[in-house]
């Protein structure tokens, strides 16, 4: 089976391409723009492998696209091309709308011409998988209620606002032209090669760094949190295993508050790696102006693929969060240059007035 992944020198694409080439019956064409978070270092472990290759090139590319679909007679397509950070969202959203939304579209477009030149047997078999966000479902109390794959759309951040639009032309191409599609909407994922710019990996260097740790506000909004190679083994099943037209939700089932998650990082790190003359890590948290927008809480229900897919997680948040921290500690080969050289903790994200579009350095 043929799989090709867009954005997989991303952060969930490359944990994607490790997890599949780990199956020799399947072949891997990675294609990737490279913008600033794309990382072919994240990719070292299968870069000679025998069942995996690379693709420069942009989604909003049809040409391109469908050169690759033709020449590696791509039997399943895995969209996980985007723009992904809310704070980079605010200061700029037109790559957003660009890469998210008509990137999208052109993708479907080759997809759809490639779909329409198959035989009838593989024409059956084709998936087009496009992997989302919990975020384009909004806002949720903090008294209860979960994300289920019928909960109306509200985005609230031009990011979740460009991956809802993104949703809904997939859905379309399969209703209007028959396009075979499969959809899932996730939590936070965290996990190894996490680009610094995201609350865990960023805290975790910040930590080693000395630096203070930044908490939005009072530090209680609550996330869904999903160790990423769980989140990889369910997009192979919903990919190879989901019905066409159908969307499913995928979830770790352990919700934390922003401080929480920050609190538990000190809290291995005071053992792990711990401070001169016994100071704690958590004296470094600093508690910062909110997000813009900032929604309270996220929480999925994943009963759908647990039920109809055999799907669920391995890592509790704190076995995943343990590994996590472990990895960077060991793979300051991995993250060092982008400290260096790319992202080195600066605040992003902030805006002076409603309307207007600003990034302002400061805490992260």
């Amino acid at each position: 089976m043929n799989f090709l992944v867009t954005g997989g020198a991303g952060f969930i694409g490359s944990a994607v391409c490790r997890h599949l080439c780990a199956n020799p019956a399947y072949h891997v064409t990675n294609l990737d723009k490279l913008t600033y978070a794309g990382n072919l270092a994240s990719l070292r472990t299968i870069e000679n492998a025998h069942n995996y290759k690379f693709a420069q090139a942009d989604i909003c590319d049809e040409r391109a696209v469908l050169d690759i679909l033709q020449r590696d007679e791509i039997d399943i397509v895995m969209n996980l091309a985007a723009e992904s950070h809310v704070d980079r969202s605010i200061d700029g959203p037109g790559a957003f709308i660009e890469t998210n939304i008509v990137g999208t579209y052109r993708v479907l477009n080759s997809a759809l011409e490639y779909w329409r030149g198959l035989g009838e047997d593989r024409k059956a078999r084709f998936r087009f998988h496009h992997v989302s966000t919990d975020e384009v479902f909004g806002d949720l109390p903090f008294d209860g209620g979960m994300f289920v794959e019928e909960t109306p759309y509200a985005p609230s951040s031009p990011y979740s606002a460009s991956k809802a639009a993104s949703d809904h032309l997939v859905r379309a191409w399969h209703e209007t032209y028959g396009l075979p599609v499969v959809l899932s909407n996730c939590s936070n994922n965290y996990g190894p090669y996490h680009f610094p710019e995201k609350l865990i990996p960023l805290v975790i260097l910040n930590a080693l760094d000395e630096k203070p740790l930044p908490v939005y506000g009072a530090g209680a909004n609550v996330r869904d949190w999903l160790f990423v190679e769980d989140h990889a083994r369910a997009l192979e099943l919903v990919a190879t295993k989901g019905q066409p037209g159908e969307s499913y939700n995928v979830g770790g089932n352990s919700e934390r508050t922003n401080l929480g998650v920050v609190e538990t990082i000190c809290g291995l790190l005071d053992i792990r790696r711990p401070r001169s003359r016994g100071r704690r890590y958590r004296d470094l948290i600093s508690f910062v102006t909110d997000r813009p927008g900032h929604d309270r809480r996220y929480a999925i229900d994943a009963s759908k693929i647990s039920r109809d897919l055999g799907w669920a997680p391995a890592e509790s948040f704190d076995s995943g969060l343990a590994r996590t921290v472990d990895w960077f500690l060991d793979n300051k080969w991995w993250w060092g240059p982008i400290r260096e050289q790319r992202y080195a903790g600066e605040r992003l994200g902030q805006v002076q007035s409603r309307g207007q579009v600003e990034g302002r350095k400061g805490a992260a």
